[in-house]
């Protein structure tokens, strides 16, 4: 059962197993929480993401078609997509919480963030990325560099809130017109502010996903 003034994605979080990563309880203090979930069809897929704040705030649902290869592909890109959604809207040093219910996803995730604490930048054992899947592997790691923190956290689909949103987005087109909130946590543990007067990039949800920074050339 949620609590009452709390995220809901938070109250999956913090019932969910981090793979390969610690999990105390500190690391339950996220600012905002992003659950993502990708879909693939022969007739074509979809990505959904959903992103809360601590206190259950709303900043943004995203249902956007797309045509995947395959499974894999379709989870990173709505990972990497959701990312840059949320980079695009919060504070610095905010700390994530990612929910996503793609084990081996979720897993790299964790490796991902371990291998930034380590001296070398090298992670406790190899990151295997499927076929199709690099570009946004990539840039799902250039986002994970732009929070103070972040884990990641594996759910079941049918408890997912982006599982819905990503395999039927024709039925979910509404949600992409809501207003794109941009919301800064208080003091520690509080709840946040609306900044939704905040500049935020120009029609974030129209590119499928947005690219990463980390993926242009200097010359770009």
């Amino acid at each position: 059962m949620a609590v009452h003034g709390r995220s809901t994605l938070r109250d999956l979080f913090d019932d969910s197993p981090t793979p390969h990563i610690a999990h105390p309880p500190r690391t339950h203090h996220r600012h905002f929480y992003v659950a993502t979930d990708g879909s693939y069809r022969a007739d074509g897929g979809g990505l959904g993401a959903v992103i809360e704040a601590r206190d259950g705030t709303r900043v943004a649902r995203l249902a956007l078609p797309d045509a995947p290869p395959d499974n894999n592909v379709a989870e990173y890109r709505a990972l990497h997509l959701g990312l840059d959604v949320l980079a695009a809207r919060a504070p610095p040093g905010s700390r994530v919480g990612v929910l996503v219910d793609h084990d081996d996803l979720a897993a790299n995730v964790n490796h991902a963030v371990l291998a930034g604490e380590h001296p070398d930048w090298e992670p406790g054992r190899p990151i295997s990325v499927p076929s199709r899947s690099e570009y946004h592997w990539r840039g799902i790691r250039a986002r994970i560099g732009d929070f103070e923190e972040l884990r990641a956290a594996r759910i079941d689909s049918r408890v997912n809130p982006a599982h819905p949103l990503a395999n039927a987005p024709e039925q979910y087109v509404h949600v992409n017109g809501g207003e794109q909130r941009c919301v800064l946590p208080d003091a520690e543990y509080g709840c946040p502010r609306d900044r939704s007067h905040a500049p935020a990039p120009d029609d974030a949800t129209t590119e499928i996903p947005p690219p990463s920074r980390a993926e242009r050339r200097a010359s770009d």
